[in-house]
């Protein structure tokens, strides 16, 4: 596996075309088509390459197996080649002349389908569509057995190339883009062919060839932003110099993604910005600068981009890919104004006098600043170029010629009034601060003190005083001993040459070891040697009592590493007066300019004489003169003289480059942004955290570091010493700045423990220098290397670079403990330390990425801090907590459950458990939620969804489904069916709506169906407890009228429901809804009422067959649905023409057998024959609703109808009788006595109900005597009415009639008897 592993890294080019015969091309001639230009046409492009995979190449049995097609455009020339590995394909290499045209670099794209293999091609006047048969549709057979077979490429020759439908020439408008050579073909989903080119006025057009088997028309359609600004930088330049400068959204490079019925198209564009178009909604629906991921200059962002490349890829399981190339050429252009506008270099009055007179007779405004003057001399500089172009066309090699000339025109021209303006002209000296200023023509410049060490190196053996070696020490031979070196390596310096200084400089800046230049340096010295400075470097050598010694006193001299910090801050014991006034000393932009400029010619000139002197001691290794050295001192040379000497040169380089490395100007946002990040991090106690106050001139970061930062530790530093030689009361120039610039070295100094530097280039958001930096600084220096690594990781978070960061930050953590700023960055600003030091700085970070918005880091460095907290279970903890956090808010639900289950905090690990089941609510991914396996957390999740879903409102949250659903996967079917249950009641109860009443019944059907499930013997379930549901309708279940919480009741008695008292509530939520749904004013009150409350709203809204089903279920009496029928009867009957129409309504809903709506047939009819239908289908012992119903009507006044009395008289006459006496119903009482005694007698008894009338054979009858006798009493009590006296007569008559047949019957009985 190894082996294979490393097979894969390298490999090696086999031709697969040495010994084959040259390929034979059959070549076809593509004519122009309609008005092709020939000139056009004579324009040449690069030539390019491309290829095609069949997409069952890699399958075993497919007929295209290792089967591709390559291609190669050359001017107006493609050759197709189609390639097989398995067979030799006849016919398979073709060349197309395209005449009067040029086919674009890539314009070649494949595409296969079923049936075809088509070729999408586009010169810079035409596109084409060539069909091909698909291979699979050429070879049929499953088995490819033949060594031979035919290429698609074999009928080509068959294609009407001129054939419209599939070539077209490119319209003059929009018109393809001047000199563009990106393009992007594709398929349609419908067949179509389509083509994306750069439109000559900005954008991409697409043309579009319909299907080639469907008729259509060719469009074009042009996708461009209307709001987009356009540069255009005409006239300057002639065009063939200035290439194609049009529009600034013009696409240099072009790609598509298709996605169903919809293609994406990337166009990376001039403007360096990429932009990606909807061509279905023909929108831009993407604007990403890429510049804004790349660090540039200022002049590249202006410029017009050329050469940017794009390339996608796309993979179902890796996603969208793109790639872009950046192209940024260094011109001569770029390189002058880097050195014209380097810090130092050049005064500002140099470069304006020299624009001055290099634009004669222009007037021109010279009161610019820095970044001003900087635009005004490249336009003048290309003014003046344009001014002298005759040609109109020349190659980009005479262009470069002529640009260099005139760049070094105008530099010579700067050098000139440098010059001139640095003529001395005056000295001035301040007696009291003894500062000495040199006037010069052109600017003011400070003297400053030289130490001895610059000021032995920099000045002629002639100028030395014998004061000077004895200010080196007081040891006679150790001063002339490093008189002597500093000779030599004066003679070094003064040898080297230009190329070999820059070889220095670069092997410094890119990380290569200065030794090993130093070495090559003095190989070139010996070899250019015509003047035998060697040999006289040798003879001084042999002069050096002690080389070794002076080496390392001249080291000692030049080294500013310290082990104690610098304070920080004024000394709060100084008055309040004094400390004010202090803290603007060499405060202005001058003093800053000064000092800085001290360090930076300091550091120049250290580094010159550590490079000569590393060169020096090589000499010396190569001489190997034991007599010069010594055995034992060359060995100390090698090993530690060398050692020590390049690193102070790296140390003086790093120096040297901070002052000449410009700040960048950052927008206060930005600021404000950055330290609010950095706040986090809690190190304003430093100093170094603070805002930058850019000032009308740029800065070099060493400048900016001075002024923001250093300036004020270092005077708090002077000023704070009890035995400085400085005096309070007085400033003396040559000690002040001495003093200054020394510490200034020290707080840059890379080797000291102090940061300050990198602070201050953080919070100032100078993260590109910084980032350059400590790159620099990294390979050689070990001091402040988890620091280091700290801020290089927050220079990589603002690059976006988050792995590269999180990689820094995991570094840093194995020096925590070990440096002064990683102890301030965990160090608590309440002094409380609650965990161990490494595991705060983890804290630190992780807050930091929180902050920025990095979650994927945050969870990743988390993991890294869990696997060094060890056996601190409350870091565990947190760490576990803030993985889970971030988890859910990505999304990553499965992976935050299972940092869940891994909290060892079980108040943590439950409040993380809440938090996961309400999101995952609000997000609506129940599923999850529900499949979750919840090992050692089923009641407490169960717990937490209860609670919820009894705290919230019920038709916004679906906690009750949730937790229903909760149960029903884990087969737990009396805990589903409980859940449900408690839902229907709490709908029925707080939620009075019609939506609220269908819930209820789904909510009662389900917990019906989970009780199914259950053996019967366990199909119950416990009630739920009041404290479940609400009381009081519209109010919180778990607070009382105050607000305040109810405590649950302690002796609550326990009810059992079982499958068939679900079923009734169940039956009552449908009947419910169905009154809802009828009559929407009951809603209100029909979700809590119970059964007998439901009969009354059923009967009122005249819903009767629903109301007796309902009885029929809970077995209630329909005496309630008969006489609320019997009142609705009674208010037809006396109402009018409304309660017609509206009785309609209510008796629709009520099954008669057939409804009669005819003039014949009135509501009120209807009505009467539902009462009638009722009570002949629900009869009852005693006929209690008939006499319900008699009741009703004769309470009302309301005669009876017919078939009422005829139907109660059949089953209950003397009942009847009872009625007509209670209200006083004398008249009827008697027809109905007559009646009854004619039916006993055989006239009639069918009507009653009597099967066998008054007879000797048949059972005895009966009268309803006591009635009779209570009718004839009330007929006498008022013997005034003569109509009471002939009703009374009639029945006695009756009973007369009667008693006689009864004898007669009584007497034929008893003889039958006695027979």
């Amino acid at each position: 596996m190894a082996a294979a592993g490393a097979l894969e890294r390298s490999f090696v080019e086999l031709s697969g075309a040495e010994r084959e015969r040259p390929r034979h091309f059959r070549e076809f001639t593509v004519c122009g088509i309609g008005t092709a230009n020939a000139l056009a046409g004579a324009v040449k492009y690069s030539e390019s390459a491309g290829g095609f995979c069949y997409l069952e190449s890699g399958k075993l049995f497919a007929v295209t197996r290792n089967r591709f097609i390559h291609w190669k455009t050359s001017g107006d020339t493609l050759e197709l080649v189609e390639e097989s590995l398995d067979v030799n394909l006849l016919n398979n290499a073709v060349r197309l002349k395209f005449q009067n045209c040029s086919l674009l670099p890539g314009g070649v794209h494949v595409s296969e389908t079923q049936n075809h293999v088509i070729i999408l091609i586009l010169t810079n006047q035409t596109v084409h569509r060539l069909l091909l048969p698909h291979p699979s549709r050429m070879y049929r057979s499953e088995l490819v057995i033949e060594s031979q077979m035919q290429s698609i490429f074999t009928d080509v020759g068959k294609v009407d190339f001129r054939d419209p439908c599939n070539s077209q020439l490119i319209p003059a408008v929009p018109g393809l883009s001047p000199n563009s050579t990106s393009s992007a073909a594709w398929l349609g989903s419908d067949g179509e062919a389509l083509f994306a080119l750069p439109s000559a006025s900005g954008g991409i057009f697409v043309l579009k060839l319909p299907s080639y088997d469907i008729p259509g028309m060719v469009s074009v359609v042009e996708l461009k932003q209307s709001s987009v600004m356009q540069r255009l930088l005409i006239g300057w330049m002639p065009t063939a110099i200035r290439g194609d400068q049009g529009p600034s959204d013009r696409p240099l490079a072009l790609a598509v993604h298709c996605v169903e019925h919809d293609a994406f198209i990337f166009a990376l564009c001039q403007d360096h910005k990429l932009r990606m178009w909807s061509y279905k909604d023909q929108m831009c629906l993407m604007v990403a600068d890429m510049l804004e991921y790349v660090p540039v200059t200022k002049d590249f962002q202006l410029s017009i981009g050329t050469g940017h490349k794009l390339r996608l890829a796309y993979s179902p399981s890796m996603g969208l890919y793109l790639g872009l190339f950046m192209h940024s050429p260094k011109r001569g252009q770029e390189m002058y104004l880097q050195t014209l506008f380097t810090p130092g270099r050049f005064i500002n009055a140099a470069l304006c006098k020299a624009l001055q007179i290099f634009c004669r007779g222009t007037e021109r405004n010279l009161d610019l600043s820095w970044s001003e003057l900087k635009k005004e001399v490249t336009l003048a500089v290309e003014s003046e170029l344009q001014g002298s172009v005759t040609e109109y066309e020349f190659s980009q090699e005479e262009f470069r010629n002529l640009q260099q000339e005139f760049w070094c025109k105008f530099y010579a021209c700067c050098l000139q009034y440098q010059e001139a303006l640095s003529h001395p002209l005056a000295l001035h000296l301040n007696p009291h601060t003894n500062m000495v200023c040199l006037l010069k023509k052109g600017y003011l410049s400070f003297l400053v003190p030289s130490s001895l060490v610059d000021h032995l190196y920099l000045h002629p053996d002639d100028d030395l005083l014998a004061e000077d070696e004895a200010a080196i020490s007081d040891d006679v031979e150790v001063a002339r001993d490093v008189m002597c070196l500093i000779k030599c390596l004066r003679l070094i310096g003064e040898s080297v040459t230009m190329d070999m200084s820059v070889m220095m400089e670069m092997s410094c800046y890119n990380l290569q070891s200065p030794e090993k230049a130093a070495e090559q340096i003095l190989e070139d010295l010996i070899t250019i040697d015509v003047e035998n400075v060697m040999e006289d470097i040798c003879s001084k050598l042999q002069e050096i009592k002690n080389p070794v010694h002076a080496i390392g006193l001249l080291l000692r001299e030049m080294d500013y590493e310290t082990e104690v910090e610098m304070e920080k801050g004024f000394n709060p014991a100084q008055p309040l007066n004094i400390r004010m006034n202090l803290s603007q000393l060499y405060g202005g932009s001058t003093a800053g300019y000064i000092v800085c400029r001290g360090v930076c010619k300091i550091a120049s000139t250290r580094f010159l004489i550590c490079r000569d002197l590393l060169i020096l001691q090589h000499l010396l290794l190569r001489l190997g003169d034991a007599a010069i050295l010594g055995a034992d001192q060359l060995f100390q040379a090698q090993q530690d003289l060398l050692h020590r000497t390049s690193p102070l040169l790296l140390c003086y380089y790093l120096i040297k480059w901070g002052s000449q490395c410009l700040a960048t100007d950052v927008p206060v946002d930005t600021l404000e942004s950055n330290l609010q990040h950095l706040s986090v991090l809690e190190l304003t106690d430093s100093g170094a955290v603070t805002g930058n106050k850019f000032v009308s001139s740029p800065q070099t970061i060493v400048e900016l570091f001075f002024q923001e930062v250093a300036r004020k530790h270092i005077i708090a530093h002077l000023f704070s010493q009890p035995k400085a030689p400085l005096s309070q009361t007085g400033l003396n120039w040559p000690e002040m700045i001495t003093a200054v610039t020394n510490y200034l070295l020290q707080l840059l100094w890379p080797s000291n423990p102090g940061c300050l530097f990198m602070e201050c280039l953080m919070a100032n958001c100078q993260y590109v220098q910084l980032q350059d930096y400590i790159q620099l600084l990294h390979p050689w220096c070990q001091v402040n290397i988890g620091s280091c690594r700290f801020m290089l990781g927050r220079c990589y978070l603002v690059t976006g670079e988050g792995q590269k960061a999180l990689q820094c930050f995991r570094q840093a953590a194995s020096e925590v403990g070990k440096e002064e700023f990683l102890d301030r960055l965990i160090r608590s600003e309440d002094g409380e330390i609650v965990s161990t030091p490494r595991m705060q700085y983890y804290d630190k970070v992780l807050r930091l990425l929180d902050v920025i918005g990095l979650p994927e880091l945050v969870i990743q460095l988390a993991m890294s801090a869990i696997t060094e907290a060890g056996d601190d279970w409350k870091s565990q903890a947190t760490l576990r907590t803030c993985i889970f956090k971030h988890h859910l808010d990505l999304g990553h639900n499965s992976q935050a459950y299972e940092a869940l289950t891994h909290i060892p905090d079980s108040s943590r690990r439950l409040d993380c458990l809440r938090q996961l089941v309400v999101v995952l609510c609000e997000r609506s991914q129940l599923q999850d939620l529900v499949e979750f396996p919840y090992v050692n957390l089923h009641n407490e999740v169960v717990a937490i969804i209860e609670s919820r879903a009894r705290a919230v409102d019920l038709m916004t949250h679906n906690y009750y489904e949730l937790l229903y659903a909760f149960h029903i996967y884990r087969h737990n079917y009396r805990k589903a069916g409980t859940v449900m249950f408690e839902y229907g009641m709490r709908l029925g109860r707080e939620v009075r709506t019609l939506r609220g009443l269908e819930k209820q019944g789904n909510c009662y059907l389900a917990a019906v169906n989970c009780l199914r499930l259950i053996r019967p013997e366990y199909a119950w379930i416990v009630h739920p407890a009041s404290g479940a549901v609400c009381d009081r309708p519209g109010t919180s279940p778990k607070r009382n009228h105050d607000g305040e919480c109810t405590a649950a009741p302690t002796n609550r008695q326990i009810e059992i429901l079982e499958l068939g008292d679900l079923e009734k509530e169940c039956s009552l939520a449908r009947i419910r809804l169905t009154l809802a749904q009828h009559d929407p004013s009951a809603v209100a009150v029909a979700g809590s009422s119970s059964a007998e409350e439901m009969v009354s709203l059923l009967v009122q809204a005249g819903l009767f067959d629903t109301a007796i089903s309902l009885c029929q279920t809970f077995k209630l009496p329909l005496t309630p649905v008969f006489e609320g029928l019997a009142f609705k009867c009674i208010k037809l009957q006396l109402g009018g023409e409304a309660a017609q129409a509206e009785a309609w309504s209510w008796l629709a809903a009520n099954q008669l057998s057939s409804v009669i709506t005819t003039k014949e047939s009135s509501a009120t009819d209807e009505a009467w024959r539902l009462l009638s239908t009722y009570l002949e289908r629900y009869k009852v012992r005693n006929n209690l609703y008939h006499h319900c119903v008699i009741n009703k009507l004769l309470s009302h006044g309301v005669p009876l109808p017919n078939w009422l009395i005829n139907s109660y008289k059949k089953v209950d006459a003397a009942e009847l009788l009872r009625l007509y006496l209670n209200y006083d119903l004398l008249e009827e009482a008697v027809d109905l006595v007559s009646e009854y005694v004619d039916a006993v007698l055989g006239k009639g008894h069918q009507y009653f109900g009597i099967e066998f009338p008054l007879s000797a054979t048949a059972p005895m009858v009966w009268l309803p005597y006591s009635s009779i006798d209570q009718l004839l009493q009330a007929l006498g009590e008022n013997s005034a009415n003569s109509h009471n006296i002939a009703l009374s007569q009639k029945i006695l008559d009756k009973l007369e009639d009667y008693q006689q047949k009864v004898d007669k019957a009584t007497r034929d009985l008893l003889y039958r008897r006695n027979l």
